[in-house]
């Protein structure tokens, strides 16, 4: 059993993981200046791809809840992270950022009834002060409006993953995460057109391979495995695994691009990585004992004093129709 789930936490790993390779094919491969351009070529295309892969459509409350997941997991999620992006610097966006494991423990509490703990709290706070090891930079300059977009990107997506583990589709998970994708994907259209105008009359070959790539591997891979991780972990121990992406960022430019790699940066790395390995020890037996709620009095009393369960009636042995001699 633990051998299995410790299995899931490692494939859902490779969602963020993967994420934090989109820097790297960002600057390498795609135009400049299109960040609106590439969110809605990541989304849209691997959401309608999924929907006709499954043959699925939504049915009943899933018309409305896909849009809504969709547009706090990806399309506000997205725009808000362009806005943040655009107005602070990259350290400072992704150290707002990484205060989201904190606010799906908060509202996995008050949602999900899951119990936040010490240790929770501890390690949120302890990604946070890593991502800033990590990312951030002295002379980083601070935007009110700036920091608000990011904080509010954390936000929603907190709520959006949240939410997807509240509300469990009955459909295949594909399904499911082709209808985000999609509905995300279309709400970011317009938003595109207003900011970034019509795409580019041409394309290269690398500009296309790096849409491709976020769209079939960034997206469609990536949520679908994030999605089969909230099926089955909690929506807490999941959002910490997103600290992963700033990890995997810092460690391709310094292998890749030749980055330099400071002491600071690599104390970052490991204190994000064992606040990530705390958030996903299980509790000790006695330690969920003691957290189950008390067993009133007057139960246990009633438990002790009830009598035993009748047991059933034996049927009578005929009797012998001779006796021995």
């Amino acid at each position: 059993m633990l051998r299995n789930r410790m299995g899931l936490v490692l494939v859902t790993a490779l969602t963020p993981a993967i994420w934090g390779t989109t820097y790297l094919v960002t600057t390498e491969l795609l135009p400049p200046g299109r960040p609106l351009l590439a969110a809605v070529l990541r989304a849209l295309p691997a959401g309608l791809l999924l929907v006709a892969l499954t043959r699925r459509l939504p049915q009943g409350v899933w018309w409305w809840r896909a849009p809504v997941l969709g547009a706090l997991n990806i399309g506000v999620f997205f725009a808000l992270l362009f806005v943040g992006a655009y107005r602070l610097p990259g350290g400072v966006a992704a150290t707002v950022g990484a205060v989201q494991p904190l606010l799906v423990a908060l509202l996995s509490a008050g949602l999900l009834g899951e119990r936040l703990t010490v240790r929770t709290m501890v390690a949120a706070v302890a990604g946070v002060a890593g991502v800033s090891l990590l990312v951030l930079r002295a002379d980083a300059r601070l935007d009110v409006l700036g920091v608000a977009a990011a904080l509010g990107g954390a936000a929603v997506m907190a709520a959006g993953v949240v939410l997807s583990k509240r509300w469990q589709s009955p459909a295949p998970l594909l399904a499911t995460t082709g209808w985000q994708l999609v509905a995300g994907g279309l709400l970011l259209v317009p938003v595109a057109l207003a900011v970034e105008g019509a795409p580019p009359a041409t394309l290269s070959g690398a500009n296309l391979g790096g849409y491709a790539y976020l769209s079939l591997v960034g997206a469609a891979l990536a949520y679908a495995l994030w999605f089969r991780g909230l099926r089955v972990l909690s929506a807490t121990k999941v959002t910490f695994l997103g600290l992963l992406s700033p990890v995997v960022a810092t460690a391709l430019g310094w292998i890749v691009l030749g980055q330099e790699l400071t002491a600071a940066q690599a104390l970052g790395a490991l204190v994000v990585l064992a606040a990530l390995v705390a958030a996903q020890l299980q509790p000790s037996r006695r330690r969920r004992a003691a957290a189950a709620p008390p067993v009133p009095a007057k139960e246990r009393q009633r438990a002790a004093t009830a009598a035993p369960p009748e047991q059933p009636e034996q049927p009578e042995q005929p009797e012998l129709a001779g006796k021995a001699t």
